[in-house]
């Protein structure tokens, strides 16, 4: 695609340069919108990839600020970064979307109901303290869904918000917080420190649980380290690039203690979504002299739980064999470009791992996208979970917690009782860690240990 930014202009932003290079690989052969979700269902040009990079074209390279035209669309998007996998000119539509959405937030004002609700998201969201009390009031809240659904302006985001909110709250986990866990087994000489997240230790503690087991028992030392948070996610898709940074920082200072420490062998994360941000710090801090290198080292550390746990010698001692359908968050798929490797693993240990019809389009969690954009992602849901039932399985193994919520709740509206799990949480299982309470709870009974087990552990 031909650009015509004046050098001076080139200048006036350290964003554009790569913004302008990104714009010059796009040949417009519009391959991406044959996988775009939003496309899919709209059938609008503009609600496709190569449509929203003419838009954002347009408003960078004549140094516009957005309009609501542009806003709409761009909002629309999911980053779900199918178009990049399918892409042949390797056009990285992530950074262009980002910065898009970045200047969005700096010269447009929203109406003052979206301003509201995105600013209670951000302050709320990445601060599990908040987010646990938050989700206390959403779950007294629950039976006025309808009504509130009812209201102007934003009834439809309130009925979303307090629809995604559990029926019951966990407890939190004694494994939260900073400390370090010893293996469990014969050390194998690595350490790993793991991400806490900010929303995932609210809704599902047992994930983080489930990995800690499953590493200390295979001779990995972990640690939680303090002073880690939110990984920025959340907001770096708002638009706020500020706030993002500041979360980031946060957790590069963490983990370079831990690195000028005790050494870190990895940085690992249990979910995708958060993974594929933490990947794209090195890029995030570029123009950052006093992060820059940090960042770059902390990124190439970063890895999915599944990475890390497929260089481990995962032994099975209960036999898993059951029908299981895999899905593969956009953000592991996509944004990671993890693909085949957590299958290996479910596979590997004994389960029958199946994959639904077109599970490289996104189930319309992304983020808090269910929240913003309620109908779309209320229409993905329904057309994920409809495939994923095509391949009658007796639970639903996955990465990341939004697509879990997302998913789960898809089940729960068609009536239907099929767990979703973590993939983690199925590997911890397999190799000897406990039944996951949401199996318990779906009526699963729990699979003896193999006598070779047995005979091995005496």
């Amino acid at each position: 695609m031909q650009t015509n930014f004046s050098p001076a202009h080139l200048a006036s932003d350290p964003r554009l340069p790569a913004s302008e290079k990104i714009l010059r690989t796009c040949v417009h052969c519009g391959f991406c919108t044959a996988t775009c979700p939003t496309y899919l269902l709209l059938g609008d040009e503009l609600d496709s990839p190569r449509g929203r990079i003419y838009l954002i074209k347009d408003m960078l390279e004549n140094g516009k600020p957005a309009t609501a035209e542009v806003v709409k669309h761009v909002d629309r998007c999911l980053s779900c970064l199918s178009c990049m996998s399918t892409c042949p000119s390797g056009v990285h539509y992530m950074h262009l979307v980002d910065h898009a959405r970045a200047h969005i937030e700096e010269t447009y004002e929203r109406s003052w109901h979206d301003r509201l609700l995105r600013r209670v998201l951000g302050a709320i969201l990445p601060y599990p303290g908040r987010f646990r009390v938050a989700m206390l009031g959403a779950m007294l809240a629950k039976p006025l869904g309808p009504a509130l659904g009812a209201l102007p302006l934003v009834g439809a985001r309130l009925k979303a918000m307090l629809a995604l909110a559990p029926s019951k709250l966990p407890s939190r986990s004694p494994m939260e917080g900073p400390q370090s866990f010893a293996p469990a087994a014969a050390p194998a000489g690595k350490r790993v420190a793991i991400l806490s997240g900010c929303a995932q230790p609210v809704l599902d503690p047992a994930i983080n649980e489930a990995t800690i087991r499953l590493l200390t028992r295979h001779g990995v030392e972990v640690v939680l380290p303090k002073g880690e948070g939110c990984c920025g996610a959340l907001v770096h898709h708002m638009g706020r690039e500020h706030d993002a940074h500041a979360f980031a920082r946060a957790n590069i200072d963490a983990w370079t203690a831990e690195i000028e420490g005790k050494g870190l062998d990895a940085i690992l994360i249990t979910t995708s979504g958060c993974g594929t941000t933490i990947k794209d710090y090195g890029f995030m801090f570029r123009n950052e002299p006093a992060y820059a290198a940090k960042a770059e080292r902390v990124s190439a550390l970063a890895k999915d739980v599944t990475e890390f746990v497929a260089t481990l010698d995962l032994v099975p001692v209960r036999d898993v064999a059951m029908p299981i359908a895999y899905h593969s968050a956009c953000s592991m798929q996509h944004g990671q470009q993890l693909k085949d490797g957590p299958k290996r693993l479910l596979s590997g240990v004994g389960f029958a791992v199946k994959e639904a019809p077109e599970g490289h389009i996104c189930c319309g969690s992304a983020g808090v996208y269910n929240i913003l954009q309620p109908e779309i992602a209320g229409q993905l849901r329904e057309r994920k979970v409809g495939n994923i039932q095509k391949t009658k399985p007796m639970l639903v193994a996955t990465g990341n917690i939004g697509c879990m919520t997302q998913i789960a709740k898809g089940f729960a509206d068609r009536g239907a009782t099929t767990p979703v799990v973590h993939t983690a949480e199925l590997l911890d299982w397999a190799t000897g860690g406990p039944l996951p309470e949401k199996l318990a709870q779906a009526g699963f009974a729990d699979r003896p240990l193999r006598e070779v087990a047995r005979v091995a552990a005496e």
